[in-house]
């Protein structure tokens, strides 16, 4: 029998009835013998995440003020949790344990990670789990990286024991015995952790959402879900500022090759959206494009030189963008000019200066700036083997009215980025969607 590891979050373990939908899920397949949780997130739109309590209580003992409210917010919302479940763990001496060491010896990392350990403490009884606390099983080096070799043998260990094992996300243990959070997406990579360590057949990621969106939804109405996604695509779309998976929580089940499966909580009969190293032909389907993406507030310096040595020119100019720390986007190169694309926050004031430098060291004929820009990628693995795509996106964007002001195109020809002015944004990407995913 394969193992599934199921990773939940907030909003899956927000209150009772999210927690009876994830006994349900769990119940319904005997493989997901490894879970993990995040902390209890919002019920509804005014409630608070418990990690967003507990940091709140960090700055009232910062500041020196009472956080007596905040703490019976905690309490009454666990106590809450527990009772309306029949479960039997004597929270109270936890929190009691906690209360006594608020203004003593506890760090910010072990405050906040308590929303994870107590949610998973009521969550492992509720489905009949054995609880691991992530502390005994995922370890920091002295670098504060994890220790891969030390937490795979950790993890496996602890389900050879056990059988059925829930560890909370969000946090480990360092050499000195201290507790470290992770960074955003912390019990993402809890849970990709896990999957790597147990040799997943499949790594569930269990939210809110069917998958992963082929476009925003504030953009789009209804955007159709990505049935199929590879890593590399997803990098893509990432890159471009779509709310996908932080890519620390990607590489561990990217490296050993375990699919990663986005699932809905609250619709477990949706599949999903499955991401892989790669996918058959059968899987490919008439679609081309995977998902569009894009991002606001670009600037693009434009350099213009007569007969100009390129390569030590744009090696200059990258050089000066560099010291400004302004990375550049996108290059597009000409016989006699090139153009950078930087965006327009990372210049900030320093444009001038950076434009003055340019002048200085590369000696253009002319320096072009045009500012608010939105760069809006079409991402898919099909559109390098299908011929005129390139010809039918520019089209399209052009009956519309959308004027293109760059073009880029990846070296692994994943995606084509066009530039924008900031107002066309939202209109280039319905264009494209409605164009190109039917």
């Amino acid at each position: 029998m394969g193992i599934k590891v199921a990773k939940f979050g907030g909003s899956s373990v927000a209150g009772p009835e999210q927690f009876q939908k994830v006994k349900a899920i769990i119940d319904a397949d005997p493989e997901r013998r490894v879970v993990i949780s995040s902390a209890a997130g919002k019920r509804s739109g005014d409630d608070h995440k418990l990690t967003d309590l507990l940091y709140l209580v960090h700055a009232h003992l910062t500041y020196g003020v009472s956080c007596e409210e905040i703490l019976h917010t905690i309490e009454r919302r666990l106590y809450e949790l527990r009772d309306s479940l029949g479960l039997q763990y004597e929270i109270e001496k936890d929190l009691d344990r906690l209360r006594s060491r608020l203004s003593r010896d506890l760090s910010v990392d072990e405050l906040v990670s308590r929303g994870e350990y107590f949610t998973s403490r009521l969550l492992a009884e509720y489905l009949g789990f054995a609880f691991v606390d992530a502390a005994d099983v995922i370890f920091f080096g002295l670098d504060g990286q994890v220790d891969r070799e030390k937490t795979d043998a950790a993890i496996a260990s602890a389900l050879a024991r056990h059988g059925k094992i829930l560890i909370p996300g969000f946090y480990g243990r360092l050499p000195t015995g201290r507790i470290k959070v992770m960074s955003r997406g912390g019990s993402d990579i809890t849970g990709a952790l896990a999957a790597a360590a147990v040799g997943a057949e499949v790594y569930e990621n269990w939210t809110d959402v069917s998958g992963i969106l082929m476009a925003d939804p504030r953009i789009v109405p209804d955007p159709n879900p990505i049935p199929h996604i590879t890593f590399a695509e997803l990098r893509e779309l990432a890159f471009m500022g779509a709310s996908v998976l932080h890519e620390d929580s990607i590489q561990p089940v990217k490296e050993k090759g375990i699919p990663l499966n986005i699932r809905n909580t609250n619709h477990p009969q949706d599949p999903g959206t499955m991401i892989v190293e790669s996918i058959r032909d059968e899987e490919r389907g008439e679609r081309f494009i995977t998902g569009i993406a894009g991002r606001k507030n670009f600037t693009i310096i434009k350099v213009l030189k007569r007969n100009m040595n390129q390569s030590a020119t744009l090696r200059h100019a990258l050089e000066i963008l560099d010291r400004y720390h302004a990375p550049v986007e996108h290059i597009t190169l000409g016989l006699d000019s090139f153009s950078l694309v930087a965006s327009s926050a990372a210049l900030g004031d320093g444009l001038y200066d950076v434009i003055a430098d340019i002048r200085k060291n590369c000696r253009p004929d002319d320096v072009q700036i045009q500012d608010g820009i939105a760069l809006v990628a079409s991402v898919g693995r099909q559109m390098a083997s299908r011929p005129g795509i390139s010809g039918r996106l520019f089209a399209a964007l052009g009956a519309a009215g959308v004027n293109i002001r760059t073009i880029a195109q990846d070296a692994d020809e994943l995606s084509i980025t066009v530039g924008v002015q900031n107002e066309q944004f939202e209109t280039a990407i319905r264009v494209l969607y409605e164009g190109f995913t039917g």
